[in-house]
């Protein structure tokens, strides 16, 4: 029982780091999206993406997640050896996140607008759409960066103890908590259990975070650059069944349309490919007994049924609902 009461104390030290994280970032968040207010008055709603993006990311990388890190760092890591990853598996795993991603992006945009009446806005979604350069500082390289660092390293290398699967459970459910809107939770999660997946076997950070640069690259810059390169208004709105029309459209977008075909189905061809390499290679996934693995049944009531651990998921809840209508 001492031992078990010392994994259910880690896992809520773990959880409160992450509460303070949380508490930290959002209320520098606020108090810098007011001064900007302030300083810019109504013209705060066009400030420069680059300013957003700093405003939301800047706090949270050099305040909040050390602020986290410092409640956490009283559970112990456990060192373990590192092993590399042979390219040919990095691509197949690659693959097997993108009927994921995708996946988990329909069931949230779905679940989004049946919960708000159609009102939840996607606001990276929004941002990704203007092909600001700052995205890719931002999305594709300081955030796989810091992300994996904090919900992947930080999380299992101080849980994994006491099981493989409940570590990187954890570390998932908590990654994806933390985007506070539902349209991004669910792929996420599914995310997270992959990349959980690759430092666990692996216990090096960068395959993670070159995995998750990929990822956030294809959805956040190269989709949206490809979306660009179509009117998509003018599509909407002219009448194809007007010959002359549908000639005038064809020929101001004949270019753009063949190159998200062709962008489309290569997506489609690739997905494909991943659910089927999901099924064929679920049985490659190893998993090992852990020193201090916690006994079946008590895994979940352990890491989850914590103070620490049920005020995060509280809080994060609590918020993901007001973003949703549009209070947060």
């Amino acid at each position: 029982m001492d031992w078990l009461t010392q994994a259910r104390w880690r896992f809520g030290r773990i959880g409160a780091g992450a509460c303070v994280m949380l508490a930290v970032w959002v209320a520098l968040n606020m108090a810098l999206s007011m001064m900007l207010v302030q300083a810019m008055g109504q013209n705060a709603v066009n400030a420069p993406i680059w300013l957003q993006f700093l405003i939301s990311s800047g706090p949270l990388y050099l305040i909040a997640m050390p602020m986290g890190l410092m409640l956490m760092k009283a559970v112990p890591e456990l060192p373990t050896r590192r092993f590399p990853m042979t390219p040919g598996r990095f691509f197949t795993l690659l693959l097997m996140c993108l009927p994921i991603m995708y996946g988990g992006n329909i069931i949230g945009n779905l679940l989004s607008m049946a919960l708000s009446g159609g009102t939840a806005q996607n606001a990276i979604a929004n941002l990704a759409m203007a092909n600001d350069p700052a995205m890719i500082v931002f999305g594709v390289i300081l955030g796989p960066i810091f992300e994996e660092w904090m919900f992947r390293k930080q999380i299992i290398s101080r849980t994994r103890r006491y099981g493989e699967k409940l570590s990187i459970l954890l570390s998932a459910l908590m990654f994806a908590l933390f985007h506070l809107n539902l349209f991004q939770f669910f792929y996420a999660f599914g995310l997270g259990l992959m990349f959980g997946y690759v430092y666990m076997r692996t216990s090096q950070l960068r395959y993670s975070i070159v995995m998750h640069m990929i990822v956030n690259f294809n959805g956040s810059v190269l989709a949206p650059w490809v979306l660009s390169q179509v009117d998509l208004e003018a599509l909407a709105t002219t009448d194809t069944t007007d010959p002359a029309a549908a000639q005038a459209l064809l020929a101001q977008n004949g270019a753009g349309m063949m190159l998200v075909s062709g962008y489309g189905l290569l997506l489609i061809a690739l997905s494909i490919a991943g659910v089927v390499l999901l099924i064929t290679k679920r049985r490659t996934f190893e998993f090992y007994t852990t020193p201090e693995q916690l006994p079946k049944g008590l895994g979940g009531q352990t890491a989850f049924g914590n103070p620490g651990m049920v005020i995060y998921i509280a809080m994060c809840a609590a918020l993901t609902a007001l973003s949703m209508y549009g209070l947060f």
